[in-house]
């Protein structure tokens, strides 16, 4: 897959983009003979806007959805971190080197970051927090449900 530097201007979608791109997001593994038959063009056609739409960096990669319950993960928690003076990147680091934490956005206003973590027990929260708050503060919620999952911003 070709990786390319983050456009500076949006990148034109036709109809048939934005058909193909909720198609590959439901699911990236279908065949491009059932996506061209989705999208209405032949499947070259389909194979080659899905190599324009990569190029083009809309398409940045392909990937596996995991459901982490399971895998034992029964618990998510979201994790604000703010970092004490002169620690936020060793706290990135950290942060970084445990594998619980699953997401984490480096964010503007008293908080420096707020991660997802997922965790098997809860007993699991105190001991991965005590890495972090050695060197930050952090405010805990622990989710219990996902009334909307990550999905694509607009397309239209």
């Amino acid at each position: 897959m070709t990786k390319r530097l983050t456009p500076l201007a949006p990148v034109p979608l036709d109809e048939t983009d934005r058909a193909l791109l909720a198609a590959l997001a439901e699911d990236a593994r279908r065949p491009v003979s059932e996506l061209a038959r989705l999208v209405g063009l032949s499947a070259p056609s389909t194979a080659e806007r899905i190599r324009r739409l990569e190029a083009q960096g809309v398409i940045e990669r392909f990937t596996v959805q995991l459901d982490p319950r399971a895998l034992g993960f029964t618990l998510q928690a979201i994790v604000r971190v703010k970092p004490l003076p002169g620690q936020l990147h060793l706290v990135e680091e950290v942060i970084r080197r445990i594998p619980e934490f699953v997401e984490c956005d480096k964010v503007t206003g008293d908080d420096c970051f707020i991660c997802r973590l997922y965790l098997r027990t809860i007993d699991q929260l105190d001991e991965i927090l005590s890495k972090v708050t050695e060197r930050a503060e952090t405010s805990t919620a622990i989710v219990k449900s996902t009334p909307l999952a990550r999905r694509l911003p607009p397309l239209g």
